[in-house]
């Protein structure tokens, strides 16, 4: 089950005397205003749009997303916004319901899980889809579609820029496709599911208890039986790498990463937002060199 981001009670009540008032309506001002969830999109709508918008990411920096306090000035920014993108399947609702309470009937909403064409209903559905490079392909196009219908003076301008940042993630895929030539089949243990589609795409095993994996993100406590077969899968060999949350921990991560530590098991850390000073395709392009130098 995805683990929804919490919205403080402080952040409610600002969020609803925010929208007291009539908001303005989007681009009145000539500004194109873009609000993105997490800095993920914040960085894919700053390549798609250049300097021709203002945009306005929600979470961003290396704290860990989950813990995220919404306050007024993302319902300003929401109630301003001719674009808002989001994740979707329960990863921001809380965007949604400050979206839903800010009157902007006329914002243009893209929602990342929705264009993957993934259900989040379905059994295993793992929303990190930023990691999905498909789904950012499609997410990249209908930004510049939503951006030409915002501005259609923007409309030529944003095409092209979709198209180049299109070329660097088919690059980054045809990486790869001949990495997996190396990875198909190495088991892998991960806390938590933020990495699942990478290591889907580079054909490796996640040998990780799925209720194990659930309870990490849930922030719940693992069964001493539970956590003892994770290790077990270290111990025997059948887990060659752990890829875990770096913006996440607790003691049973910790005695996962140890015992790893104790093996000579590689561990590989992966974040839910983008480190400072680092683009989208940048980002994604540092995960399968770290995975090809730990596995090499």
């Amino acid at each position: 089950m995805p683990r929804r981001l919490p919205l403080s009670l402080l952040g409610l009540a600002l969020a609803l005397s925010a929208c007291a008032g009539a908001p303005a309506s989007p681009g009145e001002d000539g500004v194109l205003r873009i609000v993105a969830a997490t800095d993920v999109y914040g960085d894919i709508a700053a390549s798609i749009a250049g300097d021709a918008a203002e945009v306005t990411s929600i979470i961003s920096g290396t704290a860990d997303p989950h813990q995220y306090q919404a306050n007024g000035r993302v319902q300003l920014a929401l109630s301003r916004a001719d674009i808002v993108i989001l994740n979707g399947g329960g990863y921001d609702d809380f965007a949604d319901r400050m979206l839903a309470a800010s009157g902007n009937d006329a914002v243009i909403v893209l929602t990342a899980v929705d264009l993957a064409g993934l259900d989040p209903a379905a059994d295993g559905f793992n929303e990190h889809v930023w990691y999905h490079l498909p789904a950012m392909r499609a997410l990249a196009a209908q930004l510049a579609t939503a951006i030409g219908d915002a501005d259609p003076a923007l409309a030529e301008e944003a095409a092209r820029r979709a198209e180049a940042f299109a070329g660097g993630l088919g690059s980054l895929e045809e990486r790869i496709a001949s990495l997996r030539e190396r990875t198909a089949g190495i088991g892998v243990l991960i806390t938590e599911p933020v990495p699942g589609y990478l290591l889907d795409a580079l054909g490796m095993r996640n040998l990780t208890p799925p209720e194990f994996s659930a309870a990490i993100e849930e922030d719940s406590d693992v069964p001493p039986t539970l956590l003892q077969q994770v290790l077990d899968l270290l111990g025997d060999g059948s887990a060659q790498l752990v890829v875990y949350n770096a913006q996440t921990g607790g003691p049973q991560t910790d005695a996962v990463l140890d015992v790893a530590g104790e093996l000579g098991i590689p561990a590989i850390g992966v974040s839910e937002t983008l480190p400072d000073g680092v683009g989208y395709l940048e980002w994604q392009a540092a995960h399968p060199d770290a995975i090809e130098r730990a596995v090499g």
